[in-house]
């Protein structure tokens, strides 16, 4: 059972950088999707409830070209229940797959665990998204863990500007955005993220001069309801770190 609403306002990280995947709450798939840094060309589809797809007859997996992202992207995934997909470079790599790499994407969507790290040289995919309930519990593979860091920096500043205009909260000028937290900032709370962090936009604190965002170690759950839990105890103490913006100089800083 989902905790109460205002865990939308949360964002969970527990980083395993060995197996190149991130464990998460609170990052959709079209936040996600807003934050890479540049459109896969091609979705596998290895779970899903999206009808715009197109059939491959080699994998017998649906697929998407960036031509149909939008229509995707306007779908509650989150009501799909599991939603799973890898991205590939082109057809005639994917009509290459083995029995034993498709057995391999087929055990991934089914059990959220990877008999190998899910990074093919045919598929070329930067990516593996398995979530269930999407948003609540997200699983993602990176074969480059920093574009991780820049995904995760881009986001906070999304959710944080969409937070801002829902409850006119932080008092940017008028039309202006939050910078996206450079990759390499994010990168050095990468020791906290192996221990499982909680960011929070609703204890975020501004005044005339900065925003800051509190960010506290909450440790490894798999149960978001946990990891509730573990915030409502931990928020009472003062922050592990805060990502601080400076209104003046419109740059981010960490202070831990």
């Amino acid at each position: 059972m989902k905790s109460p609403g205002n865990m939308k306002e949360l964002i969970y990280i527990h980083l395993h950088p060995i197996n190149q995947y991130v464990i998460s709450y609170g990052i959709e798939f079209h936040d996600f999707m807003k934050s890479l840094p540049e459109t896969p060309p091609h979705l596998l589809l290895l779970k899903h409830r999206f009808e715009g797809s197109d059939f491959n007859m080699h994998t017998r997996f649906d697929y998407i070209e960036s031509e149909e992202f939008f229509q995707l992207l306007k779908e509650d995934v989150g009501e799909y229940g599991d939603f799973c997909w890898v991205d590939f470079e082109d057809s005639d790599g994917l009509n290459e797959m083995e029995g034993q790499e498709i057995a391999e994407l087929l055990y991934l969507a089914h059990s959220k665990e990877h008999l190998r790290r899910p990074f093919y040289s045919k598929l070329n995919n930067r990516y593996a998204y398995l979530s269930h309930d999407d948003e609540w519990f997200n699983k993602t593979y990176y074969r480059h863990i920093p574009d991780f860091y820049g995904v995760l920096g881009k986001l906070i500043s999304l959710k944080l500007g969409l937070f801002r205009s829902e409850r006119s909260f932080f008092a940017l000028k008028k039309g202006s955005a939050f910078p996206p937290i450079p990759p390499e900032m994010m990168a050095r709370l990468s020791g906290s993220m192996k221990e499982g962090i909680v960011i929070s936009l609703s204890k975020t604190e501004q005044s005339r001069f900065k925003v800051e965002v509190p960010m506290w170690i909450v440790g490894d759950h798999i149960s978001m309801d946990d990891v509730f839990d573990d915030y409502m105890t931990s928020f009472r103490e003062p922050p592990n770190a805060r990502l601080v913006f400076d209104k003046k100089t419109h740059e981010w800083s960490i202070f831990s």
